[in-house]
């Protein structure tokens, strides 16, 4: 698209004799014979130069300048005066806090005119260049915002894939581990209590059997929303695997606080579920075995280790006396 000049003159024959001097300049070429027709020519175009001749009846050039500069997208449009009263110096002064760029002497000499013409031409087609090299730019960069974001996303979806259970939604073995071993740390820098409990679901085997592997997975989903409910939000609740369940259990003040925390657990999943099972509605009846034991802190290095071999000791202890019990470890 060919830049365009703007050519503001009262007088015809100077357009005429200026749209001649600048009929091979490379420019599309808009004449004005009034300051109110130029300004309303900017609205509607963006001028590479506007040739702009000083005097002129109702608004002089000075006024129709100032009036430009006051239009944020349009004070960046280089303007030279054309003017009889160049030796004036007063009104070069004037002319240039205006917003003139420059000026050019009546009569006007053809090679000033094509040359300076030629000179903001050429500016006008760097800006132009450089401010598409800067809208790429900024394009790309938006892209690769958007890169990074999306990037972002995936590695946390992957992330949460590899430390989270895909039926249950809960933590997996791995993270569960690492938040046993984040509240050992605690409780050893803040000398401070918490327990740990497993879980086993039992007659969960039967449920499978009777119903099949959907009511299975289905009553899954349910008991580890019962766990998470009966939490609070600083617990964790993991499915270790099959019908295994752990839970942390922040905060808790010795044997006692913790062995009524299980029993209450006990009596929760004890409850009847209703299941939809392949578009039918079934009621099912399991207990739970659990095994809990409070953490005292010992410095040990391999006190997860030891918690979990406890945990699970009471909570086979917990099968053997009946099952659908809370024992607490040794």
């Amino acid at each position: 698209m060919l830049p365009k000049i703007l050519i503001v003159d009262d007088t015809a024959a100077n357009l005429v004799a200026m749209r001649r001097l600048l009929a091979h300049s490379g420019a599309e070429l808009f004449e004005a014979r009034s300051g109110n027709e130029a300004l309303a020519l900017c609205l509607d175009h963006e001028f590479a130069l506007i040739l702009l001749d000083v005097n002129m009846p109702d608004m002089d050039g000075f006024e129709v300048a100032a009036l430009l500069g006051e239009a944020e997208h349009l004070r960046d449009t280089p303007i030279i005066f054309v003017t009889a009263a160049y030796a004036d110096d007063m009104n070069r002064l004037k002319g240039y806090r205006s917003g003139a760029v420059d000026y050019i002497a009546k009569p006007i000499n053809d090679v000033i005119l094509q040359s300076k013409v030629r000179v903001f031409l050429e500016l006008y087609a760097a800006r132009r260049k450089l401010q598409q090299a800067l809208d790429e730019l900024a394009e790309r960069n938006e892209e690769l915002t958007r890169e990074i974001a999306e990037r972002k996303l995936m590695e946390a979806m992957v992330r949460h894939q590899a430390q989270h259970d895909p039926l249950t939604g809960l933590p997996n073995r791995i993270l569960f581990h690492d938040r046993l071993y984040g509240a050992i740390q605690r409780a050893n820098r803040h000398h401070g209590r918490f327990a740990l409990a497993c879980i086993d679901i039992d007659g969960f085997k039967l449920v499978n059997d009777s119903h099949g592997h959907a009511a299975g997975d289905a009553l899954l989903q349910e008991i580890a929303a019962r766990l998470s409910a009966q939490l609070r939000s600083n617990d964790t609740v993991a499915r270790l695997g099959g019908d295994e369940f752990a839970l942390v259990l922040e905060d808790v003040e010795g044997p006692q606080p913790a062995l009524h925390l299980g029993e209450k657990l006990c009596a929760a999943l004890a409850e009847p579920y209703a299941l939809s099972v392949n578009g039918h509605a079934i009621e099912v009846r399991v207990g739970a075995s659990i095994g809990i034991v409070p953490y005292r802190p010992d410095g040990r290095a391999d006190a997860d280790e030891q918690l979990m071999q406890a945990a699970d000791r009471a909570m086979y202890e917990a099968k053997r006396s009946g099952k659908n019990r809370c024992v607490l470890a040794d």
